[in-house]
């Protein structure tokens, strides 16, 4: 099975390119989703969040106030590595589990925003790289998430720019209005002949 990174920067489009890969009955692990129920359901990393960052990040129903705990990390850098520090290995965790359960798979996909970042694509065979202009994806997280350029600027800036992600990616796809069905599907027969 060979276990095939997805990143992008935010707004390229990667969730929309695995639910392509989805519909060809490859499994898709998604960091970023799996990293936020970790965050409600693990009551070890939910401990240490509020050690850190304050009960507050938390609601009385037990789910995680996002927009503040977005404010805190997006505008303090050190206190994005804590965050980082206290999810990524409980994320590495479940991600294992997972693929073992799903060993039986010519390739899976293991979708993560800071893939790159993070470096934990040396773990991976080969990646994948969803590609779009920055001036696209601004827009798009501006429409998408309600939120000002300021706001979307910030959290790029948080990001590696796209430029050496480039350089790191086996496998580009491109999202400036170029048909993703046929770049996936020619990715995914080409992924197919590595196996």
């Amino acid at each position: 099975m060979l276990r095939i990174g997805i990143t992008g920067g935010i707004g390229s489009g990667k969730t929309t390119v695995c639910a392509i890969f989805s519909t060809l009955g490859i499994p898709i692990y998604n960091s970023d989703e799996r990293a936020k129920k970790i965050m409600v359901e693990n009551q070890s990393v939910v401990n240490k969040l509020k050690a850190q960052f304050g009960s507050t990040i938390y609601f009385e129903d037990g789910s995680i106030n996002r927009v503040l705990l977005s404010q805190i990390v997006f505008n303090d850098k050190e206190q994005l590595t804590k965050l980082n520090e206290i999810v990524h290995p409980a994320v590495f965790e479940d991600m294992i589990k997972w693929y073992a359960q799903n060993q039986n798979h010519k390739y899976v996909l293991q979708e993560a925003a800071i893939m790159y970042e993070s470096g934990s694509y040396k773990m991976l065979d080969k990646t994948i790289l969803v590609y779009a202009d920055q001036e696209i994806r601004i827009e798009r997280v501006m429409k998408r998430d309600k939120v000002d350029r300021i706001a979307v600027l910030a959290r790029m800036d948080k990001q590696m720019p796209e430029s050496e992600k480039l350089k790191l990616a086996d496998f580009v796809i491109y999202n400036n209005g170029e048909s993703l069905i046929d770049q996936v599907m020619k990715l995914h027969h080409t992924i197919l002949e590595l196996v």
